[in-house]
């Protein structure tokens, strides 16, 4: 065996255990833009309109990192996968990013071969019925068909739930959103069950949105966030202070109307979030105003919610635990220093 053989075959056994060799910031630069791995269609984190064009919670964070890295964020190449294949299609180099309505497990971290960065929506798993059935609670569930998507966490939280409250249910998944909503529209099922910011996105997709509610049980956490493959600190570290950034952009008051005028701070938290004192982009292999051009061109965390899922949009979605650590929630993020 010559030691080009030697080096492609353990190329692919890296690559075949789920991690990720060192110098994806450096392969990004040369592909010219990154690729984003979003879910196939959820209104309020990755959603395409007629033309094609994407927006949310989790399409803005990618564009942050575009923005990071090209300044630019545009730089992104979303590409839509399904629940069941997301992290086999990251593992297999098919996106830099997997920023899909992901939960943050035990297992997934560990036996996975993912490394979340950290959590950009704080969700809990709930069930969505129609008016007609009367049921005010999931505990009158019981004997109920539920509807939801395999390769999620919804199949366990409800199997617990049920299992926990001597409650007999049966299930029905489905691959994909779509296919699982349309299950409960032609009444397959009395209940579909997801993260509870899911199912005020596929309530807007039924025929009669109005005609359903939202129990208000929350029977799970479901910290969800974006994720990069094990095995390159560089990358990670980037992707994570990326998040960080706009958490503390808004924090400390900083924001794409005013970032400008914010440049000209006293504040020494402001000047090193705005690369005007320190070197912590060049600590990310970026230049030192990645944050004051992440928060110019996209916004701070709160600009983003706002704009996804908040109260002026469809979603009409309060800020709850999202809130900042200081305003009520449990948003919270790492200091630059």
């Amino acid at each position: 065996m010559n030691l080009r053989t030697l080096v492609l075959g353990l190329a692919a056994v890296l690559m075949l255990g789920g991690t990720a060799t060192a110098g994806t910031l450096d392969a990004v630069k040369k592909q010219g833009f990154i690729r984003c791995g979003v879910s196939d269609g959820q209104p309020g984190f990755s959603n395409p309109d007629a033309k094609g064009n994407w927006t949310g919670i989790d399409v803005d964070y990618c564009r942050a990192v575009a923005t990071a890295i090209f300044n630019d964020p545009n730089k992104v190449r979303f590409v839509p996968v399904s629940f069941a294949e997301r992290f086999t299609a990251l593992q297999a180099n098919q996106f830099e990013i997997l920023s899909h309505n992901t939960t943050w497990t035990m297992d997934r971290d560990v036996a996975q071969g993912l490394e979340f960065i950290g959590v950009d929506f704080y969700d809990g798993q709930g069930f969505m019925v129609r008016k007609t059935l009367g049921v005010k609670s999931a505990l009158q569930l019981d004997g109920a068909t539920l509807c939801t998507q395999t390769g999620t966490t919804s199949e366990l939280n409800a199997a617990d739930f049920f299992r926990a409250h001597k409650l007999k249910y049966k299930i029905l998944v489905y691959q994909k959103a779509s296919e699982y909503i349309a299950a409960y529209d032609a009444g397959r099922c009395d209940a579909a069950t997801t993260d509870r910011s899911g199912l005020a996105g596929d309530r807007l997709k039924l025929k009669d949105p109005n005609g359903s509610i939202i129990l208000p049980d929350t029977i799970s956490k479901e910290p969800l966030g974006p994720a990069v493959r094990q095995g390159d600190q560089q990358w990670g570290d980037l992707c994570r202070w990326v998040l960080f950034a706009m958490v503390n952009a808004e924090e400390l008051g900083v924001s794409s109307k005013n970032v400008d005028a914010q440049l000209g701070s006293t504040s020494p938290e402001i000047r090193r979030l705005l690369g005007k004192e320190g070197a912590f982009g060049t600590k990310l292999g970026l230049t030192d105003d990645w944050a004051y051009r992440i928060i110019k061109k996209v916004g701070n965390y709160g600009e983003i919610f706002d704009r996804s899922v908040g109260m002026k949009t469809p979603l009409k979605m309060q800020r709850g635990l999202n809130a900042l650590w200081n305003k009520g929630g449990i948003m919270y993020a790492p200091p630059i220093r």
